[in-house]
């Protein structure tokens, strides 16, 4: 068994327990539930910012522990003051060490989007989702069905948060409801873990053309965003790069000036340099 099929099997089994402690309609009636959520889009194509989704983790499956010790306020309020255009909260807890209160917690210090990061398997937790506080979900194609990612899409909206749809594979796209308005490659294959970071720009022209583009994994440097951005790549999301830093916050703020810098000086070049 690959290491998705397993957490998905490990997330199936969560989520059941989890209905059984809570109903979807007990859910709905929580007071997050009808509070206006934050447009992840909109603050991702601000052309004030370079479109980083800044995430907080402390392990992941491939790396094993990244950053044990992390405060989830100080490192989600250090990205905003660093320059992040969203934030990424993994609430994933065998295989990420991430919870819901860490979404809770981030959200009640920082003012920017959040994006709850999971393995969706479930419409329930979408619901659950928008009762926490998060203003987008993830949603991976190589976990759903072409209909399950339609009809989860369309509650997402139906509900006020917005969705970012990650791929790997071109068969992930056949699964690609019409709906989609934030679609992310994934340079990590998902079963391996070995990370590409040419495939996002390998996969970039069969994307739909009106949809923000989101470059996942493996971005770690100016040379690393420069590139991506040029080709028509939007946002970027950057996880492991910042976390294992210790301080998060200033890795990110650092990542942003350097951009910055490297934006200018090449706007100063003399033409024909």
């Amino acid at each position: 068994m690959s290491i998705l099929k397993e957490i998905v099997a490990n997330k199936q089994h969560e989520v059941s327990q989890r209905k059984r402690a809570v109903s979807l309609l007990e859910l709905e009636s929580m007071p997050n539930f009808t509070k206006e959520c934050l447009s992840f889009k909109e603050h991702l194509l601000n052309p004030e910012k370079l479109g980083i989704i800044a995430e907080f983790k402390r392990k992941s499956p491939s790396k094993g522990i990244i950053n044990a010790n992390a405060d989830v306020k100080d490192v989600t309020a250090g990205y905003q003051a660093g320059g992040a255009s969203t934030l990424s909260v993994l609430t994933e807890i065998d295989y990420f060490n991430g919870s819901d209160i860490d979404l809770a917690e981030a959200k009640s210090v920082t003012s920017v989007p959040i994006i709850r990061k999971d393995f969706v398997v479930d419409i329930f937790q979408i619901a659950e989702s928008k009762a926490l506080g998060a203003d987008a979900i993830l949603l991976i194609a190589e976990v759903l069905e072409k209909e399950q990612m339609s009809e989860y899409l369309a509650y997402a909206h139906e509900i006020g948060l917005q969705a970012l749809i990650e791929v790997h594979g071109e068969s992930d796209l056949e699964k690609l409801p019409s709906a989609a308005q934030i679609i992310g490659i994934n340079n990590r294959n998902l079963n391996t873990f070995d990370v590409n970071l040419s495939h996002s720009a390998n996969m970039l022209n069969l994307l739909p053309k009106n949809v923000v583009k989101v470059a996942e994994s493996g971005i770690a440097s100016v040379e690393d965003y420069l590139p991506l951005k040029q080709i028509g790549f939007d946002a970027f999301l950057i996880g492991e790069f910042f976390m294992r830093n210790h301080n998060p916050g200033e890795a990110c703020l650092n990542f942003t000036n350097a951009i910055r810098g490297a934006i200018t000086a090449a706007k100063g070049k003399p033409s024909g340099l």
